[in-house]
């Protein structure tokens, strides 16, 4: 068995991993945001191809963990939203306001019931 394979394996490898696929995403992204609202000429091409290999890296990470597709989501869309709101600060100076931090709580906590409520 793989280093990979036995690393999501266990919940929290598993949950090591959906985070990294987080990160890749909302990085992806935020190459397109760049690109599409930041950047002109050859920078704009850059930032697009850049987001195209981004995702397509996120893409292959966030379908590693063979868990349920369902489960796996649902607890990647929580993953997703913080990163989303840690990069939206750090990478654009946007910072959250009381209704993403409820919302956020709110999609936060259904993410931590699929991950760790055995049925």
């Amino acid at each position: 068995m793989s280093f990979l394979n036995r690393l999501v394996e266990n919940p929290m490898g598993a949950l090591g991993v959906l985070t990294i696929a987080a990160f890749l995403e909302v990085w992806g992204d935020s190459f397109f945001q760049a690109g599409f609202y930041r950047s002109s000429g050859f920078a704009r091409i850059l930032m697009l191809l850049a987001g195209t290999a981004v995702l397509a890296l996120y893409g292959s990470t966030v379908n590693v963990p063979r868990w349920d597709f369902g489960k796996l989501l649902g607890v990647y869309v929580a993953l997703f939203f913080l990163a989303a709101q840690l990069l939206a600060k750090l990478r654009f100076g946007q910072s959250p306001t009381p209704s993403i931090y409820l919302g956020g709580a709110f999609i936060v906590t259904g993410g931590l019931v699929m991950a760790f409520w055995k049925a």
